[in-house]
Formats: C-alpha cells, sequence, structure tokens
C-alpha cells in the first residue's frame, strides 16, 4: 500500500492514470468527512485520458489512520498544510485541484496559502453557511454520539448503506460506493472525526470561510447539487457571488454526491471548465 509521511502520519495515496502520455497535468482530488479517495476513483478513471490523477486520504480518515493518531490539530488550515507537504514530498509543483465537502474548504485555504501551486481548481458542494448558536449546538452534539457510537457490525446489518447514505443522495448509486462510505466512516479516527466536525462547522468557520472565497485568485468552479441537504445549493451561490474568479454551476436532480448520481453531467461540467481554463492560459 503506497503511503508518503506527512508530519509522522503515513498519508495513503494512489495513482490513477494511463501511460501513453508521459506529460499530462495532474488532477489531485480531495474527499469529504468521514470519506476517502474511494469515491473519486469513477471521476478519475473517466479523465484520466488528459490527467494524472492522484487520490490520497486526509490524515485520520480512510487508509491514513495509524494506531496512534497524533493530535496536529484539525482545523481546515491544518489539513492545507498536510496537502503542501504531500505534494512536495511527491515533487508535484503545480497541480489541478479538485475538493468535496469539507475538502473542499480544506482546499480553499489551500488555494489561497498556496496559490502557485494550483492552475485551476474545482470545489463541489461547498460554500458559506449561517450561523446559528443553537444548531450548531445540537448538531455537535449530535456528531459527537454518531462518532462515539459506531460498530463495524453496521456493515452486515441489512440494507444499512441504503438507510446511512439516504440523507446524502437523491439520486441512487452504485452499492460498492455506499459500502466503501459506510466503511470508510466506521474506520476513521475518532478524533479526526470528531475534531474536524468542530472545526468545519463553528462561528469561527461562518466568519473566516467567506473571507477565504473572497480572496481567491487561481480560477475555481464552484458545483452544487440541486438538491442537497447538507450543504445546499444556496450556500455555493453565495460563495460564487463574493468573488468573479468563482464559476457556479448547479446540477439538477443531484444532492450532497452529484459526482457518482449524475457522472455524465458532472464530468460535463468539469472538462468543460478545464478545457476553458487551458484555452484562456
Amino acid at each position: 500500500m503506497p503511503t508518503v509521511n506527512v508530519r509522522g502520519v503515513d498519508h495513503y495515496y494512489e495513482w490513477i492514470r494511463r501511460s501513453e502520455n508521459a506529460h499530462k497535468p495532474v488532477m489531485v482530488f480531495v474527499h469529504g468527512w468521514g470519506g476517502s479517495g474511494k469515491y473519486w476513483r469513477s471521476t478519475a478513471e473517466a479523465i484520466a485520458d488528459d490527467f494524472d490523477c492522484l487520490l490520497y486520504d486526509l490524515r485520520g480518515f480512510g487508509r491514513s489512520v495509524p494506531e496512534n493518531t497524533p493530535d496536529l490539530g484539525y482545523k481546515m488550515e491544518d489539513y492545507a498544510d498536510d496537502l503542501a507537504l504531500l505534494l512536495d514530498a511527491l515533487n508535484l509543483n503545480r497541480v489541478y485541484l479538485n475538493a468535496h465537502s469539507m475538502g473542499a474548504s480544506v482546499a480553499t485555504f489551500f488555494l489561497n496559502r498556496y496559490p502557485e501551486k494550483v492552475h485551476q481548481a474545482i470545489l463541489t458542494c461547498n460554500g458559506i453557511f449561517e450561523y446559528d448558536a443553537l444548531a450548531f449546538a445540537a448538531f455537535h452534539k449530535f456528531g459527537g454520539y454518531v462518532v462515539k457510537f459506531r460498530y463495524n457490525w453496521f456493515l452486515k446489518f441489512p440494507f444499512a448503506d441504503r438507510m446511512f447514505m439516504a440523507r446524502f443522495l437523491h439520486r441512487p448509486i452504485d452499492k460498492s460506493d455506499r459500502l466503501a462510505f459506510l466503511a470508510d466512516f466506521l474506520l476513521a479516527d475518532y478524533a479526526a472525526a470528531l475534531g474536524t466536525i468542530y472545526t468545519s462547522v463553528s462561528k469561527e468557520a461562518v466568519e473566516t470561510m467567506p473571507q477565504e472565497f473572497a480572496k481567491l485568485t487561481v480560477p475555481t468552479l464552484m458545483v452544487s447539487g440541486e438538491k442537497d441537504i447538507i450543504i445546499p445549493a444556496i450556500m455555493g451561490r453565495q460563495a460564487a457571488a463574493l468573488n468573479d474568479k468563482i464559476q457556479y454551476i448547479e446540477l439538477p436532480k443531484t444532492a450532497h454526491f452529484p459526482m457518482l448520481e449524475d457522472k455524465s453531467a458532472y464530468l460535463k461540467t468539469i472538462t468543460e471548465f478545464l478545457q476553458v481554463g487551458s484555452a484562456v492560459a
């Protein structure tokens, strides 16, 4: 299993590429909370003729969960710095970036801290939250219970994958993707899973993220799912309205995983953006 050590943690990574063209640009994919790079595979495979695609698992998630995960901080900025160190370790100087959900918050900080490292960026299912003290407190309390009471036998429970993913989806996705996401959630490091709940959905994040979106200088595509109830599309529209570097697209009849719910529409959307950017460059 290929790993690269970043701040004392072995980070899993994998390449999806075709070797015919040795000089293709690199697209790096960043997954969201509770997941891993697994759910990006179909997107990466679809664009592998044009990009060498790098999937990796964030610290504390997927296959980047050591026996004793050091507390290196769970802010989105901490994970942005992890990404910069990972790219340095793999000798990647400038890349394209495609990030989802919480991973798109990580990517936004990365774009502002290391703009010279990115040609273009795609932020999928992200945006600006409005702060509500009672709602956030309830979310954190519920999230704490969800993270604490996880058992591997859930995977053997009939239809557990369907029930777990129902809130995230508007259209059905492959069973293998549902099971993979549930397994990743169950195996995620406790401190990382809980810590990122508190940092990604917080009063500080509500105050900081609009500033981060407004500061972006890298050409960026914001993709929202019309039916997303995790991060509603209006939040993506509000983020995009802050900066003329952000192009906004809303995919109909999809929710929090548009890249899996409507693969063809998602691929068409991102490839058109990337082609326009390449033409301008």
